[in-house]
């Protein structure tokens, strides 16, 4: 559903109260007798409770924030001449420190130029990196991403 095809009624009218005990709202115009919200301008802020350590004061707050979104890591095109004629992997990556790990995302991304055929095994490639890689007489395959292998726990 999309926001211009939806099929809205005109709101109605605002009620008029305060005309008159025979109008229905009259007299008190809904709002009891006395008291602080019977007043103009009475009522209380949003979360106030009569004075008392509202509860998103009570609360513990939680600091900081931490994102679980992987980081992606870059190598540039320029870079890939250095590993001619060779696989360029995450492990191959993180033997030449190029990447902080072999099992983070990597990205190629134009910025040099490629000379050497090279065969690139990465996770994403931007489309411009790609054909350069191609057009240098290497192969891009995306692959996905390396996991950890998982050890037995023991118990105790």
């Amino acid at each position: 559903m999309k926001y211009n095809e939806l099929q809205i009624t005109k709101h109605k009218s605002a009620k008029r109260v305060g005309r008159g005990i025979s109008a229905g709202s009259g007299k008190t115009a809904g709002r009891g007798t006395k008291g602080q919200n019977s007043r103009t301008g009475g009522g209380v802020r949003p979360g106030f409770e009569g004075g008392q350590t509202p509860l998103t004061q009570r609360i513990p707050k939680l600091r900081g924030f931490t994102s679980h979104r992987p980081k992606i890591e870059t190598v540039y095109t320029g870079q890939l001449d250095q590993f001619a004629g060779k696989t360029v992997d995450n492990a191959s990556l993180a033997a030449a420190g190029l990447v902080s790990s072999p099992y983070s995302l990597v990205k190629v991304i134009t910025q040099g130029e490629v000379t050497k055929k090279v065969t690139v095994k990465l996770q994403i490639a931007s489309v411009s990196a790609a054909a350069a890689i191609v057009k240098a007489g290497g192969i891009y395959t995306a692959v996905p991403q390396v996991g950890r292998t998982k050890t037995a726990k023991t118990k105790l």
